[in-house]
């Protein structure tokens, strides 16, 4: 076993997207481990106090008019007219990686353990040595269009500090409402509408002294983690699919296994959106977006030695925690190839928790049937009074449900 170092630069993240066609950052064999750090996208909302002094993060972030420390950000193409910014595509997540997996092949499956994470302190002088997040009220959250309040529509900024001097949790510091922003390339953005915008403080107005008594218990997890899909080149990190990718489960954190099928040569496995706490559903349609620094194990589990196991016949991504196993339904279990060409700026119109469920229930029945032998009529029995279907997020455009069984459900006396 080697341990392998992936940090964050402009050569070792991509944004906005998956992809099999990006030169790895680091090749591993099963039995690795490697320390990776991930940074938010979200950065930009408190430049001093997630960006100032961190040599990486400015790397990655840097933007003048001269220069763009990263131009492609999502899977659109390279070249213009552009709207909202050079580069802009589909997908807005700093992704670290791809790491690819020596021997790793179609019809694998590969095992993400997650050994531990732990947030990525400020270097600003100002902040230094403490940690920060910022949750945005967005555009594409559930709420958006159902304010009561005025001005109507809005989009807010919180700004949080994480506090892990013991039990970790997080407390707001300010807000702000987001109000139009230039950035170096002389284009307004309106709202929230491309990744990395730097925001300008001397424009808006800081309400200070917001939820005082209100602290959110920390969930360190990676929002958006998984491998390459095979059905093109470039893939939007902000849909979940078949290969995992953006599936906001707070429970992907410290002890988490994940388990992804491989869909092309090497796996290319990559990790970002890094969230400091989140409740299921992700409503606003962001978390507390941190920075993140993770120790990750790969175990690759071959097609031909699955028969018999738990990995037998899996098709979608699985969770596996000291407590339970988790299945991720989505409105399409595999968007890419059920909407065609345009998937990608298609499926957020066919939102829909309905089909969300349908589909983790079938995942769930087979898992159980399979895994555990039941008959169909045992194993939805037991999904009636012993498993537990969530809203896993509804901002992600393939919306999802998870569905969770307690291990102790089959320890028998």
């Amino acid at each position: 076993m080697k341990h392998h170092t992936l940090p964050v630069s402009p050569s070792t993240v991509h944004w906005g997207y998956f992809s099999k066609a990006v030169q790895p950052a680091l090749t591993l064999k099963s039995g690795d481990r490697a320390t990776i750090e991930t940074l938010t996208h979200h950065a930009y909302d408190d430049y001093d106090r997630m960006i100032a002094g961190d040599p990486g993060a400015e790397a990655v972030f840097k933007w003048t008019r001269e220069e763009k420390g990263i131009v492609r950000r999502g899977s659109g193409p390279t070249t213009g007219p552009f709207e909202r910014g050079s580069g802009e595509g589909i997908g807005v997540h700093i992704m670290t990686g791809p790491v690819a997996i020596e021997n790793a092949e179609p019809g694998d499956i590969l095992e993400v353990r997650v050994l531990d994470v732990r947030p990525r302190p400020s270097c600003s002088a100002c902040y230094a040595g403490r940690c920060f997040g910022s949750n945005a009220a967005a555009n594409w959250g559930f709420h958006y269009h159902d304010l009561i309040e005025e001005p109507k529509p809005r989009e807010v900024v919180t700004i949080f500090e994480l506090d892990t001097a013991g039990e970790p949790y997080a407390k707001a510091v300010y807000n702000y409402v987001w109000v139009p922003q230039t950035d170096p390339d002389g284009i307004v953005h309106p709202t929230i509408d491309y990744p990395g915008v730097p925001v300008d403080h001397r424009l808006i107005r800081k309400r200070e002294n917001i939820m005082a008594n209100v602290r959110v218990p920390a969930r360190l997890h990676f929002g958006t983690m998984g491998l390459a899909p095979s059905e093109a080149d470039f893939v939007s990190s902000i849909p979940p699919s078949y290969t995992g990718g953006n599936i906001d489960d707070w429970r992907i954190g410290k002890g988490a296994r994940m388990y992804y099928p491989v869909a092309v040569d090497g796996a290319f496995f990559s990790v970002g959106d890094p969230h400091a706490a989140q409740g299921d559903s992700e409503l606003g349609g962001t978390a507390i977006e941190t920075s993140l620094t993770g120790d990750f194990e790969f175990i690759l589990h071959k097609k031909n030695d699955l028969g018999g196991t738990p990995l037998e016949g899996l098709t979608h991504p699985l969770l596996e925690t000291g407590d339970v196993w988790s299945v991720y339904g989505f409105t399409f279990p595999n968007y890419l190839a059920e909407l065609g060409d345009n998937a990608q700026t298609e499926v957020a119109g066919h939102a829909s928790l309905d089909k969300a469920m349908r589909d983790a229930f079938r995942k769930m029945r087979r898992f159980l049937m399979t895994v555990h032998k039941l008959s169909e009529d045992e194993a939805i029995s037991l999904m009636s009074v012993g498993v537990d279907f969530g809203v896993t997020q509804v901002v992600d455009a393939n919306w999802g449900v998870h569905g969770s069984i307690r291990k102790n459900v089959f320890r028998c006396d």
